[in-house]
């Protein structure tokens, strides 16, 4: 048995690193609890702030836009500034917009909330990762990783049951309320234990890739959420996509040219890091488009009350959680090949049991491929995810946060849109009851491709070296 003392040893040794940790990871389970806990509330919101549903959407798009536009800047700010001023900030922001929506009466109010809450996932999401691998020694990373895939896996699959449950009780104020001690809890944690892990440095800000950025991921985000309103080919949706393309485009360029890039592609040039990311983003937007789809189809198609399709929903998100923290130890010894291919193989199973549902097909069928799916989409998710940063230098680990993270959020915006899309054509195909159960079958049928597309990537990755 080796001694710990002869292992690899953390980058930066901190006090309390468990403790640092932990307060990340609160504040980026809040963060991702927050991108579906209102999808399932957005009925009673739409008649308690009068708006409808093309404007309610926005609560939703909003909070992703912010967080797109923040996550490419978490890496200029880290090594800039001292981290635990940033995890601060960002955590204060989120406690401030939690409060600001908890208490307007209007629709702007409660978007102006949302928008100020997605500073904070912005910049805590990205930072959790990127300071993991800086504070725990890499014979501990998978274990730790691990967990911290289980917050991004977790939060939004059991958002909907959470708000399903609490909205039969209480009124919507209440799930921004929730927010609040959760938040105050992780910034006491940071605010204790977190140090500076980065080097500083007085780099010169590039307004030019922050402005670059913006356009590109917010131009990507805007025009995906309005195609589930105007359909695809509507010259806004086009022109939205057209400029953020561009601007994309350009900034890549940019970074590659510039000596001190705000965000480092030169990521890509590692093979396992590309490899990893893909697997990521095709896993996650597997998962944001699927918690999409499942609620509609078991209040549209098979007729369930909110409180009831939360509930529905439970088994497959605590399945998840423990898939998701077996996932991140069984990394430290097997590695990511067979995990990673074994994971989407299971995905594949949960979604054809999906597939094979109707309004007349029990309730535990629907259960029973939720929960096989969400065996195999974490099973996959936490290794992928190790596999990809932890091919990354010290310095570089930032940037490699920050890419993945903010690129799981394009494809999971993307995916949700795509979803929404699937539904509106099934129901312009048919009408009613027929119309719906179509729609959906459509959207799962698009998961199952994702799925199918993640396994295929999945045979990229080699066996990983231990430490």
């Amino acid at each position: 048995m080796i001694a710990s003392e002869s292992l690899p040893q953390a980058r930066v040794r901190l006090a309390h690193p468990v403790l640092a940790m932990l307060g990340l990871m609160i504040g980026a389970f809040v963060g991702m609890f927050s991108e579906t806990a209102l999808n399932i509330a957005l009925p009673s919101l739409m008649a308690a702030l009068h708006v409808g549903q093309g404007t309610i959407q926005w609560l939703v798009t909003g909070y992703m836009l912010v967080i797109g536009i923040c996550m490419p800047l978490s890496s200029l700010l880290a090594h800039r500034f001292a981290t635990k001023k940033i995890v601060l900030v960002a955590l204060g922001a989120f406690i401030i917009g939690a409060i600001v929506s908890a208490t307007a009466g209007t629709f702007a109010g409660v978007l102006i909330g949302r928008m100020i809450q997605g500073i904070g996932t912005g910049l805590v999401l990205p930072l959790m990762f990127s300071v993991a691998l800086q504070i725990f020694p890499p014979h501990k990373l998978g274990t730790v990783m691990g967990m911290a895939a289980l917050v991004i896996m977790f939060a939004p699959a059991i958002g909907p049951t959470l708000t399903g449950l609490l909205l039969a009780k209480a009124s919507w104020h209440a799930i921004f309320w929730l927010f609040v001690p959760l938040l105050a809890i992780a910034f006491a944690l940071c605010a204790v234990a977190l140090e500076t892990v980065y080097p500083q440095t007085a780099t010169a800000i590039d307004w030019g890739s922050i402005t670059l950025s913006t356009l590109g991921f917010g131009g990507l985000v805007i025009g995906v959420s309005f195609a589930s309103d105007r359909g695809w080919l509507a010259w806004p949706v086009l022109l939205a996509l057209l400029v953020g393309i561009v601007a994309l485009g350009l900034f890549a360029r940019r970074q590659l040219r510039l000596p001190q890039p705000m965000l480092n592609l030169r990521a890509f040039n590692t093979r396992a890091f590309t490899v990893g990311t893909l697997l990521v983003m095709l896993d996650f937007g597997l998962i944001l488009a699927a918690m999409y789809l499942l609620p509609t189809y078991l209040q549209t198609t098979m007729k369930l009350p909110v409180a009831m399709t939360g509930l529905v929903m439970l088994p497959g998100g605590v399945v998840n959680a423990l898939v998701s923290a077996i996932a991140g130890r069984s990394y430290d010894r097997y590695g990511a090949k067979w995990l990673t291919r074994c994971g989407f193989v299971i995905a594949i199973l949960g979604i054809v049991v999906l597939l094979n549902t109707n309004a007349n097909s029990a309730i535990g069928t629907v259960i029973a491929g939720h929960v096989i799916l969400m065996i195999g989409a974490p099973l996959a998710m936490s290794p992928a995810q190790t596999y990809g940063l932890n091919a990354l230098s010290g310095a570089m680990s930032a940037d490699g946060s920050a890419i993945l993270n903010t690129l799981q959020q394009i494809v999971g915006a993307c995916a949700t849109a795509i979803a929404t899309s699937m539904l509106a054509l099934g129901l312009g195909q048919r009408a009613g009851l027929a119309g719906h159960t179509l729609g959906a079958h459509y959207g799962f049928q698009f998961v199952l491709v994702i799925a199918v597309i993640a396994l295929a990537v999945s045979f990229a990755v080699r066996p990983t070296t231990r430490h």
